[in-house]
């Protein structure tokens, strides 16, 4: 199964009063191991870059001042993102900057249907506690140390190993049992169990032959320690 993990990073925190998508990472993973395969670009977001979300993302305008604009790598995007499975963390916020920036190409959005949240997963699974990138990563052993800024690819890449443990570990196989908590696409990767024909238990009892050929055989031995 093919699914694409992504991350974006933008100008702020709603496409609808102007803010823009500045940077996209994708990662291709095939039955949930990365394929080394990435989509990742920069973009000019043709605005200003407010300073809160410069000190999150850490790219400046003059940075991004000679990066394509969206409309420029669309079309290599909607390539590489396909027809799969979308995963991100807090997908609701990624989804509506990657449709509003397809949308003012005149392209098509892509559809809620193929979307995975691992922050819906997370909250399923460990009600009560954090649900950040970060807290996911301490809590499974992922190391972020290099980590220092937002990025999106980087991002990208700590939440694919991030998924992999919220939906069963690279040990998924070895489950006993289904876990029903998790739907949608994400819930096609789950190890579903498969139950055999019975076979009654094979006898194990030795035969009275056999005892006789061990009884001669003891007769052979001189003073065995276990006979005195």
């Amino acid at each position: 199964m093919r699914e694409i993990i992504f991350d974006t990073e933008t100008t702020g925190l709603d496409p609808a009063t102007g803010d823009r998508l500045v940077e996209i990472g994708c990662i291709e993973m095939v039955n949930r191991v990365a394929t080394g395969r990435t989509f990742h670009e920069y973009f000019n977001p043709q605005r200003d870059m407010p300073m809160e979300a410069e000190r999150v993302h850490g790219l400046s305008i003059a940075f991004l001042s000679d990066k394509p604009l969206f409309a420029d790598k669309a079309e290599a995007l909607l390539e590489f993102l396909g027809d799969s499975p979308l995963v991100a963390h807090n997908a609701q916020f990624d989804f509506g900057f990657l449709n509003h920036e397809l949308a003012q190409c005149g392209l098509p959005g892509v559809g809620d249907e193929r979307m995975v949240d691992t922050l819906v997963l997370a909250r399923r699974r460990h009600p009560g506690a954090k649900h950040t990138l970060d807290a996911l990563c301490s809590r499974y052993g992922v190391d972020r140390s290099h980590r220092t800024l937002h990025g999106a690819l980087l991002d990208a890449e700590l939440l694919a190993q991030v998924y992999v443990e919220l939906t069963g570990g690279r040990q998924i196989g070895l489950q006993l049992a289904v876990d029903n908590t998790v739907e949608g696409p994400a819930a096609q990767t789950r190890f579903a169990p498969k139950i055999g024909e019975y076979r009654a238990p094979r006898p194990h009892a030795a035969s009275a032959e056999e005892l006789a050929r061990h009884a001669a055989f003891l007769e052979k031995l001189d003073s065995p320690l276990w006979k005195s």
